[in-house]
């Protein structure tokens, strides 16, 4: 059998898996590796991006297909980085925590596939009345920022029972299990954090990457301290999930990246994993 979904297929890619766009993690690089692999790779653009910042990662692509991921309130705060980020014609623009929909007519105004992460089946209708192509069902679990309110499981389950467009999973997904598992309830695709965030290519910096190869699934926890430390303007409604005591954002599959490598091992041992799984399953 093949772990090609619809979507992936309508995207242009080999396999079901995309690199969440972490911030201060999912740079050019990382992006070029995952999609050289067969996956999706994202540019990631966090809570300090600039326009400048996403044009000097956009040029580590070696021309591979990419998506770009925003934060809502930073790219309304800095124009020019969403001009670049659609000016890019990403295969897929993710634009995530805001209220304010415009930025979709813009999107595909220029022709580009756009998504959001939705942390509630509410949040889920609005996206997709708003027009947005694809949804995130972002779990709990889920390392960074976002809204802890459902686990992955439950929420794709429910996302999933009310949209008609396609649905990504993400949350606490760091091993072939778990992307069979989101897979085999529905989801189009495998949105993956933690694991790529700690794999060789990524903007992660050493002693950040060492805490996350030493780190089990109970060392994570939610808070909000860093950014009000940093001044940036998230909602106490939406905390980061990091390894307790420090600023490294972490999910709670962390217990299960247990070893450095590179962005290509990790999407063929996610994928091929997973496929023998749903095959035997099956």
């Amino acid at each position: 059998m093949s772990l090609a979904t619809t979507w992936s297929q309508a995207t242009g890619i080999d396999v079901p898996i995309v690199n969440a766009p972490m911030g201060g993690a999912a740079g050019g690089r990382l992006a070029a590796a995952v999609s050289a692999a067969g996956g999706l790779g994202m540019v990631g653009m966090g809570s300090s991006a600039t326009a400048e910042q996403l044009s000097a990662e956009l040029a580590r692509l070696e021309g591979q297909r990419f998506g770009i991921g925003l934060v809502h309130w930073v790219a309304q705060d800095r124009p020019d980085l969403f001009d670049v980020a659609l000016t890019a014609q990403p295969a897929l623009l993710s634009v995530s925590f805001g209220q304010d929909w415009s930025w979709v007519r813009r999107a595909h105004d220029a022709g580009l596939t756009v998504t959001t992460q939705v942390a509630t089946v509410d949040a889920a209708r609005r996206a997709v009345d708003a027009g947005v192509d694809v949804v995130v069902a972002r779990g709990a679990e889920g390392g960074g920022h976002g809204e802890p309110t459902v686990g992955t499981l439950p929420l794709l389950a429910e996302v999933l029972d009310v949209v008609d467009v396609p649905v990504l999973a993400a949350g606490g997904i760091s091993s072939p299990r778990a992307v069979a598992a989101v897979l085999a309830a529905g989801a189009a695709a495998a949105w993956v954090g933690t694991a790529f965030a700690a794999c060789d290519e990524a903007l992660t910096p050493t002693g950040a990457r060492d805490a996350l190869l030493a780190a089990e699934g109970a060392d994570t926890e939610l808070t909000t301290q860093y950014d009000v430390a940093a001044g940036y303007r998230w909602p106490a409604s939406i905390p980061e999930r990091v390894l307790r005591g420090s600023p490294v954002n972490a999910g709670q599959g962390v217990g299960l990246v247990r070893r450095p490598v590179g962005a290509a091992e990790i999407v063929h041992s996610l994928s091929e994993g997973a496929e023998q799984l749903l095959r035997r399953w099956h």
